[in-house]
């Protein structure tokens, strides 16, 4: 094969390019050099070739300074790459520039390291954000943050902003609705308040968009979660999510991604507004038993399953839609700000 490349490419245009397509083990370059590649090198040094390697299914561990398979490495869209996507090589030079061992990472990472699933860019990352000791603390003992973050560094921002608008705009509420009664009645003030800060909470948690490393990297689990891993695993998170190696959903997943997450929050809704409603109804009959000079007049009981069904339906339908459309828009924001930086 060698041979019969070296004589086109001497009795050939000198101007021109011989594109050579054979099968991937003729390319390999091996310790000793007898691909076709390490032929032509050796006796047509002057020549200029590039190895690109179609759909690799697996890479072999080198070391800095070995010569690697291909000069690239080619996964076509018809076979997305679920393993051994990365240069292991440059895994190993960000974790040396960090200073990091890969037994301190976080079990995910580490599967992920392994299985070849984890590019350069997301390990930059996460040792980005460990510079910062709350954020630090959060991505290591909780893999939601931390798949989260990784994501969208800007999530804890995000959501302090909504905590605070959030529980602002719900203690001026119900100090306009008060007045003068609102330091007697901060009882029920504390509970409606914390009823919002709670709902607002999972209602940017759940739409925001993830990396997650555990569905790719976790091999196994029990049977009796297979069902719910195959409803709920292989869907996105948000339905604009990006997909990162390993990870590709369909328009159908995506359409599903919004049913699902409006079901979660229509479920964050009727749980809390019920709880609320139902503190509400106990610090009442509490009020009625220590203090009943408090209360001017009987209190006309809250319809607490219709508010609360109310409640799930706007939860599940508009906040859904919103916050889906409004993270896809703010990470894509952040993103474009970084490139243009």
């Amino acid at each position: 094969m060698s041979q019969i490349i070296m004589k086109e490419i001497s009795t050939g245009d000198p101007s021109g390019m011989l594109v050579v397509v054979t099968g991937a083990s003729h390319v390999m370059y091996g310790s000793r050099g007898i691909g076709v590649p390490a032929r032509i090198s050796k006796k047509m040094q002057k020549k200029k070739q590039v190895v690109i390697l179609l759909d690799p299914e697996r890479q072999g561990i080198r070391r800095e300074g070995e010569i690697p398979v291909a000069d690239l490495l080619w996964y076509s869209a018809a076979k997305p790459c679920s393993r051994n996507c990365f240069d292991r090589a440059e895994i190993a030079r960000v974790m040396n520039a960090a200073g990091r061992r890969r037994e301190a990472l976080p079990q995910d990472i580490q599967k992920g390291i392994d299985l070849g699933v984890v590019s350069p860019e997301i390990l930059q990352n996460f040792f980005d954000l460990e510079k910062y000791p709350v954020v630090d603390e959060l991505i290591h003992r909780f893999q939601g943050f931390r798949e989260r973050l990784l994501a969208d560094p800007q999530f804890l921002n995000r959501l302090a902003i909504e905590e605070g608008i959030s529980i602002t705009t719900a203690v001026l509420a119900q100090y306009e609705k008060r007045k003068g009664r609102f330091f007697e009645e901060i009882d029920y003030v504390l509970t409606d308040t914390i009823r919002g800060s709670v709902v607002d909470f999972f209602t940017v948690w759940l739409p925001a968009p993830t990396i997650s490393l555990l569905s790719i990297a976790d091999n196994g689990s029990g049977e009796s979660l297979e069902l719910v891993r195959g409803l709920l695993g292989s869907l996105p998170d948000n339905a604009f999510q990006k997909g990162i190696v390993g990870q590709n959903w369909d328009i159908n997943q995506r359409f599903a991604s919004v049913l699902v997450g409006g079901l979660k929050l229509a479920g964050v809704g009727f749980v809390s507004s019920i709880g609320a409603g139902v503190a509400s109804d106990v610090l009442y009959a509490a009020r009625r038993v220590l203090s009943p000079t408090s209360i001017e007049a009987e209190r006309p009981r809250a319809p607490i399953w219709k508010a609360a069904s109310v409640y799930s339906g706007f939860l599940g339908t508009s906040a859904n839609l919103r916050y889906q459309i409004c993270f896809v828009c703010r990470v894509a924001h952040v993103k474009a700000h970084d490139r243009n930086f």
